[in-house]
């Protein structure tokens, strides 16, 4: 099996561990925990095309800093949100999350 193979069915594997995860979780730290996932998917992805493909090109490692950056950023705000709701409604469950329309 040819090496870039591997690290695309590793990380198609995460990748879809994480939609699972977003799609059938009510509680919001497990999902914002999927997203994280599918972004390291995301960034297995990117260096394993930037080691397969020209090592001398760094634009693939560029891209998952900056994707890991993203991701700390999201990070800290999903969980302030997450932490002003439990406030609000003492539980995190995503389906009651419609009242704080008002």
């Amino acid at each position: 099996m040819d090496p870039l193979n591997a690290f695309l069915i590793v990380s198609a594997g995460l990748f879809s561990v994480g939609v699972f995860g977003v799609l059938t979780r009510r509680n919001a730290v497990a999902i914002l925990m999927s997203i994280e996932l599918m972004l390291n998917a995301a960034n297995l992805n990117l260096i394993a095309f930037a080691r397969f493909g020209d090592p001398t090109v760094l634009a693939g490692q560029v891209f998952a800093i900056f994707v890991l950056t993203v991701a700390a950023a999201e990070a800290a705000v999903g969980l302030a949100i997450v932490l002003c709701v439990y406030r609000n409604i003492r539980h995190i469950n995503v389906d009651d999350l419609h009242i704080l329309k008002w």
